[in-house]
This record gives structure tokens, sequence and C-alpha cells, in this order.
């Protein structure tokens, strides 16, 4: 099954993004668990967290389908030892925050070395970041997301992504979600069909298509290897419809959630059904 659909508000309380995602027609979201522009935020009450179980069974969500993510202000990678500790103590509390919605997994961006380190230095760094938080908080993975290498932002190659897992050494809590706007703003060619086979051959021989855990399809408006972090709504930019298209239908891509970061939002349910018909075809 394909788990499709956006990025949900959670205005109001987090137990609204699953009846936000079944309004567009979704068989899978993502959501924030706190406002993301701010370092804290209140707990989830008990009723809150058992209300989004409630509203995720109401509407066929499972925990394999919601892919929530963590807030951009934490950078794991942080060279500063003392700023490093409040990051992994904000990562750690986003990992509690998914296990108290029942939630398996955490997408994040990895990190960024500011300049300071090397970036071998600057992915070590990361890698202990995530063993850190991960050792305090079980059954929660941590999901890297491939970034477009614009600035200091490490983990925008396989081959970064690879290290970085080899040294948080925690299999079983760990994955990739490939970012389709980043991966072909870092040089991925996902507009051909040769690049395409090529991208997730490179990917199952660095990482294992085993660690696949989420995908976001986002069309670019830069160009190949432009390094430009600028969303599109599908078939809209320069990766081009048929990238999508082929997601739909590929079978490497079933049951894990494929969520749209696309900037229109009207345009939502309509890229959902789209996507919903093409892999049902």
């Amino acid at each position: 099954m394909k788990f499709i659909g956006p990025h949900v508000s959670i205005s109001g309380g987090v137990e609204n993004a699953p009846v936000n995602a079944a309004a567009f027609g979704a068989t899978g979201f993502a959501l924030f668990t706190k406002n993301q522009r701010q370092w804290s935020a209140p707990p989830i009450s008990a009723q809150s967290a058992e209300k989004f179980k409630e509203n995720c069974r109401k509407y066929g969500f499972t925990p394999d389908s919601i892919l929530p993510h963590d807030s951009y202000l934490i950078n794991l990678g942080q060279p500063d030892e003392s700023k490093r500790a409040n990051a992994v103590r904000a990562f750690t509390d986003e990992l509690q925050r998914c296990s108290l919605l029942g939630l398996t997994m955490l997408n994040f961006h990895p990190g960024s070395h500011l300049k300071l380190v090397s970036e071998a230095e600057g992915c070590r760094i990361i890698a202990d970041s995530v063993r850190r938080a991960l050792q305090e908080v079980p059954g929660v993975k941590a999901v890297f997301e491939n970034t477009a290498g614009q600035g200091s932002n490490l983990g925008y190659s396989f081959e970064q992504l690879a290290v970085m897992l080899e040294m948080v050494d925690m299999p079983d809590r760990c994955g990739v979600c490939i970012d389709s706007c980043h991966a072909f703003a870092a040089g991925y060619d996902l507009a051909s069909d040769e690049g395409f086979e090529k991208c997730f051959a490179e990917f199952d021989r660095l990482i294992g298509m085993e660690y696949l855990c989420g995908m976001h399809l986002n069309d670019a408006k830069g160009g190949l290897a432009g390094h430009l972090d600028r969303h599109a709504p599908l078939g809209k930019g320069t990766i081009g419809m048929a990238f999508f298209e082929k997601v739909a239908k590929d079978r490497r891509f079933d049951n894990i959630p494929l969520i749209l970061e696309t900037p229109d939002e009207s345009l939502w349910q309509s890229e959902i059904s789209t996507l919903l018909k093409i892999a049902s075809e």
C-alpha cells in the first residue's frame, strides 16, 4: 500500500493532525509534535495523546504511515559542547513526544558543522548526538533526512549518511528519509530514467533499501546540483512529474510514508489523489 499525504497542521492540538490529513484524502501524513519555531513546549497531555491515537484509528492511520519531523532549530552537529547538549536534550524530548503518541519514527535534518570543524568531524558529532538521544528513548527510530548541501549542512550525500549510520551503530534504531528536492539539488539526477535507477542503486549499495523509512516528494525550483532547497508543486519544477509517477508505481516504496512538502496547499488533495490513482493502476 502507498502511504501518501502532506505535512499537516497541529493547530488546536496534536490530536487534530489525523483529522486534517484525512480531509485531504491522505493515507499517511507528517507533523510536528510541537511548535517547531520554539525550543520548548508544554508536554503533550495524556488526554491529547489518547485522542491522537483514537483519531488515527478512526481514519486508518497506522504508525508506519506517519513520519513526524523534529524542530528545525535543533542542530545535532553543533561543535560547541554546551550548545550541543541543549540540542541533544531537545532531540531527546522530540523522541519522547513521539513515543507518547505511539509513533515509531522521528525524521530530522542531520545537522551543520557551521564551518567550525571538518565535515568528517561534523558527521562524528552528529552520530554521537543521535546515539546519546536514542539511548534515552526506546522504541522510536531516528530517521536521517538527506539535505541539499547548502551552507554547512551535512548529509547531502548517501556516503555521508552511510558514515553517520555506521557511527551510530544502532541499526535497528536508525533509518533514512530521501527528500527528492534535496537529492536533486545535491546532484542526484532524478529527472531522467537513468538517473532514477542510478540513484536508488547507489542508495542500496551504500546504505541498503531496508533503511529507507520514508520519502519527501517535492519538485524543485532550482537546477540539478544547484544546492537550492526550494520546493515546487509536483510536476511544476525541474524534476518533473515522471519521477513522482515512477515512485507511485514502484513497489520498493510501498508501506513507507511518502510525504508532500509542496508549497501550494490548495493542490495537496489533487496531488495525493493523482499519486494514489497511479499507484493503483
